[in-house]
C-alpha cells in the first residue's frame, strides 16, 4: 500500500514513521498530481487556518474532495479532523468539508491546556489508547452515517464514516501503532463497521 501524508504543515514525519513501522509505503504529498497513485491519504494535526490555507493555495481541496467522494480513504488527526468536518463555524477558511460533523477547533483550551488521557476504543482492542490532545477540536454533532468510536467527557474524539477515519488526538505523538494500523485495515477493507 502507498499511503500519502499531506507534508504542507505538521505533524508529517510522525504519521511517516508510524506507517513505515507497519511496513506501507509512506510519501508526502504537497502537490494534486502526487495524489494519482495513493492508496489512502493522511491529513495531519498542525494549525488547521495554515493547513486550510495552503491547501487551497497548492489547489488540493478540490482534489481531495473528489476523491472522498468516490470512496478514497482519508484519515484525518486534530487539524485533520477539523479540514475533513463539513461544518466547522470558527474556521474562516474553506475546508475539505467531506465528513458529516461539526467541529469546534481548540475545545480545551489553548496550547497551555494541552493534556494527555486514557481513551477506550473497542475498535482498537480492550487495552485503553493513549491520547495526545494539544489545542484539540471536538465533534459537537455528528450525522447518523458517522460511527463514533471513541469519546471523552461525552463527547466524541474518534469517528469512522465509510474509509474516513478522523480523531481529536494525535496517535502519531505515541508509540502505539493500532489507530495507524486500524487505518491501514480500512484502507484493505478489512476494518469491521458498525454502521
Amino acid at each position: 500500500m502507498k499511503i500519502g501524508v499531506l507534508a504542507l504543515q505538521g505533524a508529517v514525519t510522525e504519521h511517516i514513521g508510524m506507517l513505515s513501522a507497519l511496513d506501507a509505503e509512506a510519501v508526502p504529498v504537497r502537490l494534486s498530481s502526487e495524489l494519482d497513485d495513493l492508496d489512502a491519504l493522511i491529513i495531519p494535526g498542525g494549525e488547521s487556518t495554515t493547513i486550510s490555507k495552503l491547501l487551497s493555495d497548492y489547489g488540493l481541496i478540490e482534489p481531495i474532495r473528489k476523491l472522498a467522494k468516490q470512496g478514497f480513504p482519508l484519515f484525518g488527526t486534530c487539524a485533520g479532523l477539523v479540514l475533513l468536518a463539513k461544518k466547522v463555524p470558527d474556521l474562516e477558511m474553506e475546508s475539505v468539508g467531506v465528513m458529516d460533523i461539526e467541529v469546534k477547533r481548540n475545545a480545551f483550551g489553548r496550547q497551555v491546556d494541552s493534556f494527555e488521557a486514557d481513551l477506550q476504543i473497542p475498535a482498537l482492542g480492550n487495552e485503553n489508547f493513549h491520547g495526545v490532545f494539544i489545542r484539540a477540536p471536538i465533534i459537537e454533532k455528528a450525522e447518523r452515517s458517522v460511527e463514533i468510536l471513541c469519546k471523552l467527557n461525552g463527547s466524541p474524539v474518534a469517528v469512522r464514516q465509510g474509509k474516513m477515519l478522523a480523531c481529536a488526538f494525535h496517535p502519531e505523538l505515541t508509540d502505539d501503532l493500532r489507530f495507524h494500523r486500524y487505518f491501514l485495515d480500512l484502507v484493505k477493507g478489512e476494518a469491521v463497521c458498525k454502521k
